[in-house]
């Protein structure tokens, strides 16, 4: 009985790790949200398992006396029992840690029955989610008028533990219901109301050391903007097995099928994709990340999609005229000498789409971030720069931060503040450009355009 709680307590699936390269500095907040949104599945795993401990001990409290003692919560590894606490790194790199639910007590009486769950116990149900508030000024395009806006997103989700093993989850969220890779929406009151969508609706299978999740998905690959946009919740089936390797380093594979449009009368569009992840300890004093993946579209139907989807591709005749297969390294390393507060982190991201029929086939992004953002009163800074030809990623799924989804050159800086807990204040400014005139209508090459963002962001 022992060795089965034990069993329970550790049957906690690993969060995926996410990445912040050049320009997904912007996207902090985003990846807070993602981030949290991970935590709540962790959470609601966790309850299962400190209901099912607190069933168990009931049951054992009613056995004879020569039965095996029943393992209580602080014997689970120091790394559940520690409260929770955000790790050094950005928020988008932190490790979910927990504490144990309480156990129900034993029975003294002996009775032929247990006693009911106390209240202590969690609820299956878990609930987040956030709201932003941005000011948004576009500047510095001669050709154009400077644009100035308000926009808002809020987001809703909830994660339900069906049995120890299977989670159900959602999210609905505010922004254009075409739109993959934003969930933002412009205030302006002749039109009045906003748009809400389903932005996730999935099953979460977890194995062991094995998930699967089906459904309208959370992204599963460790990303930058660079190639994915934090926004982006592909619809179809991934798989990831984790292989701790000892001394808190861990191997991981995950996998994709990627539903990308569905026609009746011909082949449908799909992406079938893979990766593999390396990382140290969290708690060593360099940390060092690696994933390495290969994404193989094949675009057969475009039905579904429009010009914001096709975005800054080179496209005629209703179709692209590169393939995409696309080679995804990203890394990562992170120092911790300089104090919990002040992480010095370093992400580097480098694509190369093997088929594209142009030379503007590649892009890379670098990131430099100094402090945490994570805990009251805590700053962050960070610094980036990239660039991408024009058929290097599929721009249906890539950053929006700018009007440029590919062929740009783009720095990228940022700070973060947090004011009180769950309530982080940033500013972002980028400066860009087109990288080729040749393949952009929206403003000469020569120019360099600005955009500022203003974010007030509140989590829940």
């Amino acid at each position: 009985m022992a060795s089965r709680i034990a069993r329970i307590l550790l049957a906690t699936a690993a969060p995926a790790t996410i990445f912040a390269a050049t320009p997904v500095l912007a996207q902090t907040a985003d990846d807070l949200a993602a981030m949290r949104q991970q935590i709540a599945e962790l959470k609601a795993e966790q309850q299962r398992a400190a209901a099912r401990i607190a069933q168990l001990e009931a049951q054992v409290a009613v056995q004879p006396v020569a039965a095996q003692p029943v393992v209580s919560a602080s014997s689970a590894p120091a790394a559940m029992q520690a409260a929770s606490a955000p790790s050094n790194a950005p928020v988008m790199f932190q490790t979910a840690q927990y504490t144990p639910g309480a156990a129900a007590p034993v029975n003294p009486a002996g009775g032929s029955a247990p006693g009911p769950l106390p209240a202590s116990v969690p609820s299956k149900l878990t609930v987040n989610g956030d709201l932003r508030v941005r000011y948004e000024s576009n500047f510095g395009d001669p050709a154009a008028r400077g644009r100035d806006r308000g926009v808002i997103r809020a987001r809703l989700r909830a994660a339900y533990a069906v049995n120890p093993w299977l989670t159900i989850g959602g999210q609905i969220g505010t922004g254009d219901n075409d739109d993959p890779n934003s969930t933002d929406q412009t205030l302006g009151n002749f039109v009045d109301d906003l748009t809400v969508s389903l932005d996730q609706a999935y099953m979460r299978g977890t194995f062991g050391n094995l998930t699967l999740v089906a459904g309208k998905i959370p992204q599963p690959f460790v990303r930058t903007e660079l190639v994915w946009d934090g926004d982006v919740n592909p619809q179809g089936l991934s798989a990831a097995y984790k292989l701790p390797l000892g001394g808190g380093a861990s191997v991981k594979a995950s996998g994709l099928y990627f539903l990308v449009d569905e026609a009746t009368g011909g082949a449908d569009s799909r992406m079938i994709g893979g990766q593999l992840q390396f990382e140290t300890a969290a708690s060593a004093p360099i940390k060092l990340e690696l994933a390495a993946g290969y994404y193989d579209y094949r675009l057969s139907s475009l039905a579904g999609g429009d010009t914001g989807d096709f975005r800054t591709n080179r496209f005629a005749a209703g179709g692209y005229l590169s393939d995409y297969n696309l080679l995804d390294v990203v890394g990562a390393v992170q120092f911790n000498g300089l104090g919990e507060h002040w992480p010095v982190r370093i992400i580097g991201d480098y694509v190369h789409n093997f088929g594209a029929t142009t030379d503007q086939d590649s892009g890379f992004g670098v990131d430099f971030l100094v402090g945490r953002g994570s805990k009251v009163h805590d700053w962050r800074f960070g610094y980036g720069y990239a660039e991408t030809g024009v058929d290097a990623v599929l721009a249906a799924f890539s950053h929006d931060n700018t009007n440029l989804a590919t062929n740009y050159r783009q720095h990228t800086l940022l700070v973060d503040y947090v004011v009180v807990p769950n309530v982080l204040l940033n500013a972002t400014y980028y400066r860009y450009q087109a990288k080729s005139p040749l393949f952009t209508t929206a403003f000469s090459a020569s120019e360099w355009v600005d955009r500022l963002r203003l974010n007030l962001l509140v989590n829940f």
